[in-house]
């Protein structure tokens, strides 16, 4: 292998300029132009849930958490319409930070606004992730907790969700066949192995 060969593959990709392209109610769109392993420009597309000033926020926010429940041994799955994919998922609890709240306030606000639980003790909080990363610099903390109480409605308008507590046999038959969002196709693989 020549010696230019292995410059460039030592090479790493380097940002070098970002532009807002859009700016929608709940996304910004962002152009970024990296200089790639060859040196040459490539422009990529993402979408951010938050307002970047700079090229040094890009992922440095945390923007909400998503919630694996389970209820003594069963786990909280929600069939939930998701207008992304027009079409009914199963997926774990999830929501957005709203202003001022802290990680533990929205765990039980949003496991109380979309299937009416309460929250019984949590569990474990992991350190927030990338939820997209092809995508999106949204990061969000994966978060464990024991949740009791009766299911209620507490959705938007603009949310359709039914939520239920399913056994490790029906979460075995359900990976089967039904559709996931990924996050909650490998909670339930994991739950359904005995993992969780």
């Amino acid at each position: 292998m020549n010696c230019s060969i292995k410059a460039r593959r030592r090479m790493s990709m380097k940002l070098i300029k970002m532009e807002k392209v859009k700016d929608g109610k709940y996304l910004k769109n962002y152009e970024l132009t990296y200089r790639n392993k060859a040196g040459k420009e490539k422009t990529y597309e993402i979408v951010s849930r938050k307002e970047l000033s700079g090229i040094e926020d890009i992922g440095q926010k945390v923007s909400g958490l998503s919630i694996a429940a389970v209820n003594g041994d069963k786990l909280l799955l929600l069939r939930e319409f998701r207008m992304g994919v027009n079409k009914i998922v199963y997926n774990l609890c999830a929501g957005m930070l709203e202003e001022g709240e802290s990680l533990e306030q929205c765990i039980r606000r949003e496991l109380y606004e979309e299937t009416g639980l309460q929250v019984k003790r949590i569990i474990d909080i992991l350190p927030a992730s990338y939820a997209a990363v092809a995508i999106s610099d949204t990061k969000t903390s994966i978060v464990f907790v024991e949740a009791e109480g009766e299911f209620e409605d507490h959705t938007s308008d603009n949310e359709w969700i039914e939520a239920g507590f399913y056994t490790k046999e029906e979460v075995r038959e359900l990976l089967k066949t039904a559709e996931f969002s990924s996050r909650a196709q490998i909670i339930a693989y994991f739950f359904a192995r005995g993992v969780l």
